[in-house]
C-alpha cells in the first residue's frame, strides 16, 4: 500500500488520486450527480440575497432552476476548504500568507495588487463556468470518467490555458 505522505511532505499523488476516483463514485452512487463546485457559488449568492430580497430571488429565472440551498454540493465545496486544510495543516505546509512567494517575486510585496488580481480573477473564473455550464472539475474530471470525447478536450484546454496564463504572468521557468 502506497505511504500517505510522499517523500517531499506532500500527499501520494496516487492515493489522493483514487480517493478522488472513490469520492466521484459515491457521489454518482448516492446522489445520481457528478461533482461539480460553480453551482455552489450562484446557490450562495442566492441564499445571501433571499436574506434581503427574498421576493426577487423567487421570481429570478435562474434561481428557479437552481434553487438557493444547502444541499449535498454546498457540502462538498465545504469539504473541499476544510479537506485541502486538514491535508496542509497535516503535513505541516499551511502558513498565513497574503501574498504568495512566487507572485512578490514577480509583481512586488503589495498586498492590494495581489487582492485585486485574485478578486477579478475569481469573477473571470465563475463567469466562465457558469458562460460553459459547469467548472473544470465538472467537465473535465468527470467527463473523462465518463470517456467522453467533449471532457477530454475540455480538460486538455483547462491545462494549456493554466499553461499560458501561468507563462504570461510568472515567465518561463528557471533552473535552480
Amino acid at each position: 500500500m502506497p505511504e500517505r505522505i510522499s517523500s517531499d511532505g506532500g500527499w501520494n499523488p496516487y492515493l489522493a488520486g483514487a480517493l478522488s476516483g472513490l469520492l466521484a463514485i459515491l457521489s454518482v452512487g448516492l446522489t445520481g450527480k457528478f461533482f461539480g463546485a460553480s453551482t455552489t457559488f450562484v446557490r450562495t449568492a442566492g441564499l445571501i440575497e433571499s436574506i434581503f430580497a427574498p421576493a426577487r430571488v423567487a421570481q429570478m429565472k435562474l434561481f428557479q432552476l437552481e434553487i438557493p440551498m444547502i444541499d449535498w454540493q454546498w457540502m462538498f465545496v465545504v469539504g473541499i476548504f476544510l479537506g485541502a486544510l486538514l491535508s496542509a495543516v497535516s503535513d505541516g505546509s499551511f502558513r498565513w500568507q497574503a501574498v504568495p512567494d512566487m507572485w512578490a517575486a514577480r509583481f512586488g510585496p503589495a498586498k492590494g495588487p495581489r487582492a485585486a488580481a485574485a478578486f477579478f480573477g475569481g469573477i473571470i473564473a465563475i463567469f466562465g463556468a457558469r458562460l460553459a455550464g459547469g467548472c473544470p472539475s465538472g467537465h473535465g474530471l468527470t467527463g473523462v470518467m465518463q470517456l467522453s470525447l467533449s471532457g477530454f478536450v475540455a480538460l486538455i484546454c483547462f491545462f494549456l490555458g493554466g499553461l499560458v496564463i501561468a507563462r504570461l504572468l510568472y515567465g518561463p521557468r528557471r533552473a535552480s
